[in-house]
């Protein structure tokens, strides 16, 4: 998919503002849903992580990246007023304590934070966990608000007594840029709290939280005008969503025959549906996008990270095409890739990495073959709870930054899968979903661009037994080391 000149960009455009685990990104896309030369910033972050689970990033820090974002691409007076639609998406599952003035009381707690793994034990305990996932959609698990809530009205009691409002990161940028803590339908399905049915919040886990629904915002997914920049003085402001729905919608994953694998620094498997999931697989979670459809599939936390974490703590080759299209060998370590906890399929939060089979002879690379074919296997485990529920599935497509930048991969993500993967090439489809779906609101009659694809990986027959084998040892090391409570 090529970029557009602003000259030859169909109005109206759209500023889509992406933040993600490593950054935040924003750029104008026309109405076609083409990327505007040129009009394109990136701020890099990371999040502040500790070996007790924390993993947090300041959210003042993130608005000043937003408005850094925001000055860079709007900056050109050719611009005049032809943005039509701010949109954002954010990780999803951030939960920021927040006093009556609007100021953070707490740094943003991301997704990946484990620290209230006690208070889902404790909670799994009181509660139902079974009744509470098809209600909801989720499990009890350490990136939701419950357990979290719990957490902190133990360890941190003072700034649960002084917080007026329980805000994700979405919401506090777009308090402190126009005055409105807007929250979309996806967003607060990411809470854990929200019935995927009605549209509500879920009075029993409120309770078990001690939680006003006051203090939380409603769903909306509807845009309101703002004040703010010259350039934007037309635009209306859409509520922030989650990078899992932008993800699927920029993949070009629009039903329930496209199944998504997205690999970025965290990853998941993902379908849309009409409506809810029903029953629900335990393993998987089911969350409400808006006032009809519903997002089927599991998270897992580290596949970039993991990627990452390799590269700067392994002497590697300097190239590691090699290393991912040699031939499987037995002799290539048994990974269980939790650096931050596991969510799909066995929702164990304070689960943690785990290598089997190293010995003298195992290199560096031999250990970063065992981390992506462990990253693989993750993937097949929550694809095997999501086919009896989306048996129409007919098409997988691979999309994020791992598979941009590692493709080989994808051949080791097909043999384990056992069937296709399509690698959707576009860059930064996350925040390309976010410009289509705003787009559907303002300019629901014009043609998008369709999405670009590479190569298609076909599973090797020669190398099934291998797969299954790991998998099953897989599965066996995973229930010896994490053993997970279930429901």
């Amino acid at each position: 998919m090529t970029d557009v000149s602003l000259a030859d960009a169909l109005d109206p455009l759209v500023l889509a503002l992406d933040i993600g685990s490593t950054a935040t990104r924003g750029g104008l896309h026309d109405a076609a849903g083409r990327r505007v030369h040129g009009r394109q910033h990136k701020v890099p972050h990371a999040f502040t992580v500790a070996p007790d689970g924390t993993s947090v990033i300041d959210p003042d820090q993130v608005t000043a990246e937003v408005g850094q974002v925001i000055d860079a691409v709007t900056g050109d007076p050719r611009l005049g007023t032809r943005i039509a639609g701010v949109a954002l998406d954010t990780f999803a599952a951030s939960l920021i304590a927040v006093d009556a003035a609007g100021r953070a009381l707490t740094p943003c707690i991301t997704y990946a934070d484990s620290r209230s793994a006690g208070a889902v034990a404790a909670l799994r305990e009181s509660l139902d966990e079974y009744a509470v996932q098809q209600r909801t959609g989720t499990r009890l698990h350490t990136s939701y608000h419950a357990p979290r809530l719990r957490w902190l009205a133990t360890s941190q009691p003072d700034v649960v007594a002084a917080a007026a409002h329980w805000w994700s990161l979405g919401e506090y940028i777009w308090h402190r840029l126009i005055g409105q803590p807007l929250a979309g339908t996806s967003t607060v399905a990411w809470t854990g709290l929200l019935d995927r049915r009605t549209g509500t919040f879920d009075a029993e886990l409120l309770a078990a939280a001690d939680l006003d629904p006051a203090r939380l915002t409603p769903p909306s997914d509807e845009p309101v005008p703002a004040a703010s920049r010259p350039a934007l003085a037309r635009a209306v402001w859409f509520p922030p969503i989650t990078d899992g729905y932008a993800s699927n919608i920029g993949s070009g994953a629009l039903d329930a025959t496209v199944l998504t694998a997205a690999t970025a620094t965290s990853g998941a498997l993902r379908v849309l549906l009409d409506g809810p999931a029903d029953p629900l697989p335990s393993g998987l979670w089911n969350y409400r996008v808006d006032a009809g459809r519903t997002l089927l599939g599991g998270a897992i936390n580290d596949v970039g990270r993991a990627v990452s974490w390799a590269q700067s703590t392994l002497r590697l080759s300097p190239t590691l095409d090699a290393v991912l299209t040699a031939p499987p060998d037995a002799a290539t370590p048994l990974v269980l890739p939790y650096l931050t906890g596991e969510r799909a399929p066995g929702w164990a939060g304070s689960a943690r990495a785990a290598f089997g089979g190293v010995s003298a002879a195992t290199d560096a690379d031999a250990l970063f073959r065992g981390i992506i074919e462990g990253v693989a296997v993750t993937y097949a485990r929550v694809a095997d709870e999501l086919h009896p529920a989306a048996p129409q599935v007919a098409e997988v497509a691979a999309a994020g930054r791992v598979s941009n930048d590692q493709p080989a991969w994808l051949q080791i993500l097909a043999d384990v899968l056992g069937r296709p993967v399509t690698h959707v090439t576009r860059r930064r489809s996350t925040q390309h979903g976010t410009a289509l779906l705003a787009l559907d609101t303002l300019a629901p009659g014009v043609a998008r661009e369709p999405r670009t694809t590479g190569a298609t990986y076909e599973p090797r027959p020669a190398h099934a037994a291998y797969y299954a084998d790991r998998r099953a040892r897989f599965a066996e090391l995973y229930d010896t080391l994490v053993n997970p409570a279930r429901p």
